[in-house]
């Protein structure tokens, strides 16, 4: 198991899981700016608009299902009994900040994507 880190790189990790990971395909300036998201605030036609946000609401909804998947394989894999070095349940967990109970769902569901030949969405 990992040694236990010091109460200020645990305050480091909960800050930048609170923060959203940039968007790589925004130009750096508009994350500067609160109010920009995509330029959606500039559409004036609320047809272009809720056609717009909408394919961006169901991207990012993509992108979230692909990454929980990633997050299942990786805690598969942290966790295969074959592993000299792998972790328990709890210590993914706390790595992941989620519950242990959510840790072994997540390895049992990795566990079934590389069973099952990957991710559900290649």
């Amino acid at each position: 198991m990992s040694e236990p880190r010091p109460a200020h790189h645990r305050a480091d990790d909960a800050q930048r899981r609170l923060r959203p990971a940039a968007l790589l395909f925004e130009p750096p300036e508009a994350l500067e700016d609160e109010e920009h998201f995509f330029d959606l605030e500039s559409m004036e036609d609320p047809g272009e608009l809720l056609a717009r946000s909408t394919e961006l609401a169901v991207a990012f909804q993509e992108a979230a299902d692909r990454a929980t998947e990633f997050q299942a394989i990786a805690a598969a894999q942290l966790a295969d009994p074959k592993r000299f070095d792998r972790l328990s349940p709890a210590v993914i967990a706390e790595r992941a900040d989620w519950s242990e109970d959510y840790a072994r769902k997540m390895i049992e569901f990795g566990r079934d994507l590389l069973e099952g030949g990957g991710l559900a969405a290649e």
